[in-house]
């Protein structure tokens, strides 16, 4: 490997600035795994504060232009070999003919594109300001007045309403011929006039939330790459030399639909299906804003605007409404022109989302970022639930519909009507039941939950592809939410404008198609409320359409260890030397980091001292907990500034919040209030608001903050000298995405370890999941490898415990870690990070720490105590001063 890496490190990857060697190291590793192709991995993970985002596209994008400039130079080598025994001056002519197209081809667009840039810089120049997507104003509208017919099932539906999987998107055969021919979604056509890069290798860039995709767009923007064309052609031409990058933003209707009369419904799922159904030949209103021949030439003006401004969502929206052209439907004709496309976790993760959205990866790049947490990304993708409550308004709400069409329903539509409200009776009446079960929550069978009232007598699919194709739960909504703002002023009940039918129309799609990896559990969520919900046990079988197609795969993120898991669970079946792992070290030096593991309130040998552990069974040990305080008052002593503490469970917070509360026999004074005196104390509440909590948090450290005592009063005043202690979560919203840079984070304090409860029932389904996978797979391969026939079936199952229990530990250190991760933001920020508990003196959990906080840890502090860390401590933050 390392040979390997010293030879990729000498491409230039075009970085804006100058590179640290972690960034280095970095950019070369993505590199090689994107040069090896052929179905390679890359796990990598790249600490926040290094520039993980700069480098994966000064990696890639490097790598895309080398590669297509290969390409180029290999496809002119193959067509002299087939005319090889044609005279050279034949071979010579077609050659150059060859270069000339592909070379004008490249100017003509370059131009389009260029032009387009300097018209929109002339706007900015003029002081032409952008509208941004938050500005309400651009979507309301008058609504129209409703047409209850509108809302009435149609008759019978087109043949090609019900192609399944062949039709996904749910258009009409018009539409979609008319999409073909405009080179949208899964039907492209390559027309003459196609621009360049319809068959090319794209690189698909995914991550978790808009701010982050929109963050790394900005970061797209710094970088200048060469042009794609091989040097040959470019010769001594300069204007040649750079190409902009081509990059679009794909995204969900609910962010892009322009059409006020559809994007006001607001649910994702009522959106789609209005969209949808506008888009029927039988639809009396037509929307405007699609694709058509009459407005082809202002979706090719779209598209060139879009390869040409690196836009982000926001833009997309905004230059729909500028040329009124659909921007959901048009960004499809700028895919074939694309480098790069961005997109959020559920359009990529589906199969679904990405047949109708025309997403293909065979041979392309894949890049998840944040991917930490992309296995439950794939697993909340596949999730469902539906509530007995939801159910009540569902029965409630086609009771509604029924009165007022229930006469003019014929045939098919009738029976099918009925059927939905056979099944939801059929769930209800089991939900209804189950209050009566010992347990608040379980596994059910689904094939008992199937048996409530002859469900299992329906053909689901059939019954889940009418609701599709009808758009039924649509309808019956509508209908329902226009009625029931006609009654705005009697007195009848008001419901939640939740789409309780599209929930139900998920939780049905999910019970059809169970698989070994799914379970369905129930919960009962009040006295009246119980809840059923299906889970996804194991992302193997739902991600291997996305790694078993692309080129190559690149999970990249600032926290990604243990990095077992995604070996483990991700890629169970990919041979070793296809898989690239990498922990980068920080760009801070050593000095301006210091991790004291704190096992015990003194030296290991003492007897007389505390030992923490805080384990389940240990952690309400009152006295632990005093001294767990009597430490953290310690540390806001020596530490100056914002001090983070992070606690396993906001239960245990309060407990050990209650318990600090409490004044000791002859104290004056509790150990809370001590700590308030000391620094101005914040904690982090279930359901509070994080963002205001952070405020006052923020300002009490940084000057303008107010009172931690009376937060809803907020009395302003100055900084706190000594600064501010603020109580946290793992897994909380403070744990993940927020910065704590600087003085906002000088210390970050881990309490114990936040073990997930083994004993839930969706945890001990994953356990056994784990385990009789893993064994069924053992079994294969010691019937296969000679060096495994000797293992017996105790020594396989035994692993195959052991693998459970790894998922489960490092389930645990993910969040612990990405806590963690939350202290250093930059390279000349410094923090101090304190793990109480001594569990994590061990080999074990050490081991399962990202390798810069491994580097940080100082030798023996498991076996010192309270008294040291303070010297240690005090020394490290007096040596930062001045």
């Amino acid at each position: 490997m390392d040979e390997i890496t010293e030879g990729v490190r000498k491409v230039d990857f075009h970085h804006p600035y100058t590179p640290y060697d972690v960034q280095e190291q970095f950019m070369s590793t993505v590199y090689d795994v994107l040069e090896k192709g052929e179905g390679q991995v890359g796990i990598l993970e790249s600490p926040t504060g290094t520039g993980k985002s700069l480098s994966l596209i000064c990696a890639a994008l490097t790598w895309l232009r080398n590669h297509r400039r290969a390409v180029f130079e290999s496809s002119v080598a193959e067509a002299a070999e087939e005319f090889k025994d044609e005279p050279e001056w034949i071979v010579n002519q077609m050659l150059k003919r060859k270069r000339e197209e592909m070379l004008k081809q490249w100017e003509e667009r370059e131009a389009r594109l260029k032009k387009i840039r300097a018209k929109e810089k002339q706007l900015e120049e003029r002081g032409a300001k952008r509208r941004r997507l938050e500005d309400g104003s651009v979507r309301k509208s008058a609504k129209p007045a409703d047409d209850e017919d509108e809302w009435l099932l149609d008759e019978g539906q087109d043949d090609d309403a019900s192609l399944g999987g062949d039709n996904p998107s749910g258009y009409s055969k018009e539409t979609r011929e008319l999409m073909g021919k405009l080179g949208m979604g899964r039907l492209q056509v390559k027309e003459e006039e196609e621009d360049l890069g319809a068959d090319e290798v794209k690189i698909y860039y995914t991550s978790r939330t808009h701010s982050q995709l929109t963050q790394f767009i900005s970061e797209l923007r710094r970088p200048t790459f060469p042009a794609s064309l091989p040097s040959s052609l470019i010769g001594n031409d300069r204007d040649l030399e750079s190409e902009d990058v081509k990059h679009l933003p794909l995204s969900s209707r609910q962010r892009l639909c322009i059409n006020p009369s559809v994007s006001r419904l607001g649910s994702l799922a009522a959106i789609n299906d209005r969209c949808s159904e506008l888009q029927q030949p039988k639809s009396k209103d037509k929307c405007q804003f699609v694709p058509s021949a009459d407005n082809l030439s202002l979706t090719h003006q779209f598209r060139d605007n879009a390869l040409a401004t690196l836009p982000d969502i926001e833009d997309l929206y905004e230059l729909g409404k500028k040329y009124h052209v659909c921007p959901y439907y048009a960004s499809r004709t700028a895919v074939p022109g694309a480098e790069i496309i961005t997109l959020p976790y559920p359009l990529l993760l589906q199969k679904t989302a990405r047949d109708a959205l025309g997403i293909k990866l065979e041979g392309n790049v894949v890049i998840i970022d944040e991917a930490h947490n992309i296995m439950d990304a794939v697993a909340n993708v596949y999730a469902s639930e539906v509530s007995l409550g939801e159910l009540k308004r569902a029965r409630q709400m086609l009771g509604v519909y029924v009165k007022k069409f229930g006469k003019k329903l014929k045939g098919e539509n009738r029976v099918m009507v009925g059927q939905v409200a056979r099944v939801v009776d059929g769930l209800r009446d089991w939900l209804e039941n189950a209050s009566a079960l010992k347990n608040e929550q379980g596994i059910i069978d689904p094939n008992v939950l199937l048996r409530s009232k002859g469900i299992d007598q329906i053909n689901m699919y059939k019954l889940i592809q009418y609701i599709q194709d009808s758009k039924l739960a649509y309808k019956i909504e509508g209908y329902v939410a226009h009625v029931e703002s006609q009654d705005d002023d009697n007195d009848s009940p008001k419901f939640s404008s939740t789409p309780v039918l599209h929930t139900l129309l998920s939780f049905l799609v999910s019970l059809n198609n169970l698989s070994s990896e799914g379970r369905i559990f129930y919960h009962r969520v009040s006295p009246s409320d119980v809840k059923l919900s299906y889970l996804l046990l194991s992302p193997t079988h739902a991600f291997s359409s996305v790694a078993s197609s692309a080129r190559a795969v690149i999970l990249a993120g600032g926290t990604m260890s243990p990095f077992e898991d995604y070996t483990a669970h991700l890629f169970p079946d990919l041979a070793k030397s296809k898989i690239t792992t990498l922990s980068c070290g920080h760009v801070i030096p050593s000095s301006n980091l210091c991790v004291w593991t704190l096992a015990s309130s003194g030296p290991r040998n003492d007897a007389k001292n505390t030992e923490f552990e805080f384990s389940f069974q240990r952690r309400s040990d009152k006295s632990m907990i005093r001294d767990l305080g009597i430490a953290i008052l310690n540390i806001c002593t020596a530490v100056p500034d914002g001090v983070v503490v992070f606690f396993p469970s906001y239960g245990y917070l309060d407990e050990v919040v209650g318990t600090w509360s409490e004044v000791s026999a002859g104290q004056t004074q509790s150990l809370w209030d001590k700590l308030q005196a000391k620094k101005s104390a914040f904690r982090e509440t279930r359901g509070g608001s994080s963002e205001e909590v952070l405020e006052q948090y923020t300002q009490a450290i940084l000057g303008g903050g107010c009172e931690a005592e009376s937060p809803s009063t907020k009395r302003y005043k100055t900084p706190n000298r000594n600064g501010a202690l603020l109580l946290s979560v793992i897994g909380g919203k403070m744990s993940e995405g927020i910065n704590f840079s600087d003085r906002l984070g000088r210390c970050v304090v881990v309490v114990g370890l936040p073990y997930p409860n083994i004993h839930s029932p969706d945890w001990k389904a994953r356990i056994e999941y784990i385990e009789s996978t893993t064994l069924a797979r053992l079994k294969v391969a010691s019937d296969e490898d000679p060096s495994m026939t000797s293992k017996t079936t105790a020594e396989l199952t035994a692993a195959a415990k052991q693998a459970a229990r790894d998922f489960y530990e490092n389930a645990c250190m993910r969040a612990v870690n990405q806590s963690i991760g939350r202290a250093i933001r930059h390279r000349n920020d410094y923090a101090a990070i304190v793990l109480v508990d001594r569990r994590f003196g061990t080999e074990r959990i050490k081991g399962k720490l990202p390798g810069w906080i491994r580097g940080g840890l100082v030798g023996g502090s498991e076996s010192a105590g309270l008294g040291q860390m303070m010297g240690k401590l005090s020394g490290f933050f007096r040596g930062k001063k001045g």
